[in-house]
């Protein structure tokens, strides 16, 4: 994958004399250090993770995006004079814990960051899974899939010991539909789980991940449950059981999608190890509504115009903490256009 996009071969880039700081080194954050770079402002990235690439290093699994690809495209990055600053985690009034803080070795203020560059781009992506939210979820053996997945690509990548990836029994339930969960079912059948159910409130045709994701597990010999949905996760300490009430489809919802309804009465319990929730992740930015006069959305994320700006002058958003969970490609376009508005704004100084 390529991040320097706009560099022409034997370009000879004329500095601007103009910084810019991105705060996020996923897809988004190294697709507009690509763009910028090229263009003669100076680019530094600041991440709370060891290394730049975000989930595409640490959230995907090497055989779905090849980690070598990855690398040689951010050295590119590096030898055209981006300045990558790891382990460094940028917050503003809040500093909740998410996926890969633990590698954070020094935090530094937002604040001080915009104050200090001509421009800022925040790009921190969606590290936090959303909660299974019923009666049981924090038992032994339940897990968050991004934490889960997460885990198990830092171990690959030598960062984290053997002892700090979870462990699986013989039946898991992965609950969900999208990449995520078919990369979390996956993984569990590798790390020798027998019996792996993926359950979904919808059916195949509304599957995320697309049936061809579905149909490829289905021939590994994992199960797909259509229709169903859990309403308890059972177990002293440790999960044993999972509760489930069968689904059927009604009018459609918000998402165009027909919207799932439970069956009264049809709850039944599947013995289970281990429940790995998969339903989707949320905008993780380092700050709370308001703070810095940034505006946060309903769902936490970044609300930008239709030139990916926030309602701080010179401070801008792209990817999934402007807007929501996505794929790699559509986060990479978005900070590739905010890097277009962002030149725009320094060319002209125009913010209306």
């Amino acid at each position: 994958m390529k991040f320097a996009l706009k560099c022409s071969p034997g370009q000879s880039i004329i500095k601007k004399g103009k910084r810019i700081a991105i705060i996020g080194a996923g897809p988004a954050g190294l697709g507009a250090a690509g763009y910028l770079i090229c263009k003669g402002y100076d680019i530094e990235v600041y991440d709370k993770l060891p290394e730049p690439g975000g989930l595409t290093i640490f959230g995907i699994p090497a055989w779905r995006l090849p980690r070598d690809n990855i690398r040689a495209g951010i050295k590119e990055l590096i030898d055209l004079g981006v300045v990558f600053h790891n382990k460094v985690k940028v917050v503003g009034d809040a500093d909740d814990h998410q996926d890969g803080d633990e590698f954070a070795e020094k935090k530094i203020s937002l604040e001080e960051v915009i104050n200090s560059f001509d421009a800022t781009l925040i790009a921190t992506g969606t590290w936090k899974s959303r909660e299974l939210g019923v009666p049981g979820d924090k038992l032994r053996g339940s897990y968050l899939a991004l934490d889960f997945l997460y885990r198990i690509y830092a171990h690959e990548n030598g960062y984290l010991p053997p002892e700090a990836v979870y462990k699986v029994g013989n039946s898991v339930a992965v609950i969900g539909a999208g990449l995520t969960a078919v990369d979390a079912a996956l993984e569990s059948q590798m790390k020798g789980a027998s019996d792996v159910e993926v359950m979904y409130r919808r059916t195949i045709n509304e599957a995320p991940a697309g049936k061809a994701e579905i149909n490829r597990l289905i021939q590994k010999g994992i199960k797909f449950i259509e229709l169903t949905n859990p309403v308890e996760v059972l177990g002293k300490e440790s999960v044993e059981a999972l509760k489930l009430i069968k689904m059927k489809l009604g009018k459609p919802d918000k998402s165009g999608r027909p919207a799932p309804e439970p069956i009264p009465g049809s709850e039944y319990v599947v013995p289970v190890n281990n429940v790995i929730s998969a339903t989707g992740e949320l905008p993780t930015p380092p700050f709370k509504d308001g703070y810095a006069g940034i505006k946060l959305r309903h769902n936490n994320s970044v609300e930008v115009d239709g030139k990916f700006r926030t309602t701080r002058k010179g401070v801008f958003a792209a990817g999934d903490v402007a807007t929501g969970p996505s794929l790699i490609g559509k986060a990479l376009a978005t900070g590739i256009k905010a890097a277009g508005a962002i030149e725009e704004y320094l060319e002209t100084g125009n913010w209306q």
